[in-house]
């Protein structure tokens, strides 16, 4: 008998013949994650991947850590047995004791893949209800919703038994679908949004906009435990640390005061996408939604796309405020996203910004700074940082 956690794929599932790659890739990443406990051995069957530890270690933290690895939609911590029903009958009252103790109501599941097993699925229900009703009298049976639902699983090797399954984090695993760089502020929006295209499958490098003197050590110290947290969803992320003071003096001192802000951001896309493309990332992510601020009209983000060649995704793009704020909780953001702490964005705000900028006037501001030589400048001064999940 052993403790060990199964994890249900969830859309991996409808893989195909390309199945077997994205459940490597699953197990490659659940390994690196889960490594820093001790090492594991990984068996793949029927859409679930059993987790077994070499040595004995806190399984409540071993679960905590697969929650949050994308492409599994649910867990469990279940104990291995031998395909034997009498040691079943013995072992799940005894490993689900807390549970049912605590609990008014219960019903069985049970799975039979493995058909020589002598009961088939509905009999093993029947018998195991039985034995738990004997064992716990002040539980009742409820089909429908029960406190807790005792699981029977007999496979090919060995049975399984387990309690209420946990939600996963869902999605697609990390690398599936390729990698991008997110442009990463101190707000409530760029890591929700960098969550979510994780959650799809994309590999992460981040950006992040420094002018110091006019932000400090501290906003950037936010932005690093903003990354930590998508990174224990999303694996190990690098920080790339941009100057960016220079060029934001530079555009107050020689352009229109309405067009500060669209100009700020166009050498931001410049620059994240010469440093994406050097890190072999295919797409800009931004935390950007239609309409919230001045920046973020369609004709703000017509003109600020336009510098650049790399597909820019916006996944809060139709969001509303208390929508991106409910994600943000869920993934513990918020409160290091309200810090006061100013953001490089903050800096330099003209009070009435062009919502409808058009290009000539746009390219004709820029045409008053010599561009090139302040990209390369910032990207010579790039500071690189690791964040590990």
């Amino acid at each position: 008998m052993k403790e060990v956690i199964l994890l249900k794929n969830g859309e991996i599932a409808l893989k195909g013949l390309n199945r077997r790659t994205f459940e490597d890739m699953l197990v490659k990443n659940t390994r690196r994650r889960l490594n820093s406990l001790c090492n594991w051995q990984f068996h793949i069957a029927q859409s679930t991947v059993t987790a077994i530890p070499d040595e004995e270690i806190d399984m409540d933290e071993a679960v905590e850590i697969c929650s949050k690895v994308f492409g599994f939609v649910a867990l469990s911590k279940a104990l291995s047995v031998e395909k034997d029903m009498d040691i079943i009958r013995e072992q799940t009252g005894e490993y689900l004791k807390d549970e049912l103790l605590a609990a008014k109501t219960f019903k069985v599941n049970a799975r039979r893949s493995d058909k020589k097993f002598p009961l088939t699925s509905p009999e093993i229900c029947m018998e195991m209800g039985g034995v738990i009703l004997s064992a716990f009298p002040h539980l009742s049976v409820d089909v429908h919703n029960p406190d807790v639902i005792v699981n029977i699983e007999v496979r090919d090797n060995s049975a399984f038994i387990h309690g209420n399954q946990i939600k996963g984090a869902g999605g697609m695993p990390i690398g599936s679908a390729g990698k991008a760089a997110i442009l990463i502020s101190g707000g409530i929006d760029s890591p929700v949004a960098a969550w979510m295209m994780a959650k799809r499958g994309l590999q992460l490098e981040a950006i992040h906009f420094a002018s110091p003197p006019y932000t400090s050590e501290r906003a950037e110290k936010k932005v690093y435990d903003l990354l930590k947290k998508v990174a224990a969803y999303s694996g190990r992320i690098r920080l790339h640390v941009v100057p960016f003071t220079r060029i934001q003096e530079e555009i107050k001192d020689k352009c229109p005061e309405e067009l500060f802000t669209i100009l700020m951001r166009r050498y931001m896309m410049r620059i994240s996408e010469r440093i994406a493309a050097d890190n072999d990332c295919g797409a800009l992510i931004t935390g950007e939604s239609v309409g919230q601020v001045a920046s973020q009209t369609l004709y703000a983000l017509a003109c600020t796309d336009s510098v650049v060649s790399m597909p820019v995704f916006r996944p809060l793009i139709g969001m509303d405020k208390n929508e991106v704020i409910t994600v943000s909780r869920k993934i513990d953001t918020f409160d290091i996203s309200v810090l006061p702490f100013e953001d490089c964005c903050t800096v330099f705000t003209p009070k009435h910004p062009r919502t409808k900028p058009k290009a000539y006037y746009v390219e004709q501001a820029e045409n008053l700074l010599d561009s090139d030589a302040l990209i390369d400048e910032a990207i010579a001064s790039v500071r690189t940082l690791m964040i590990n999940g």
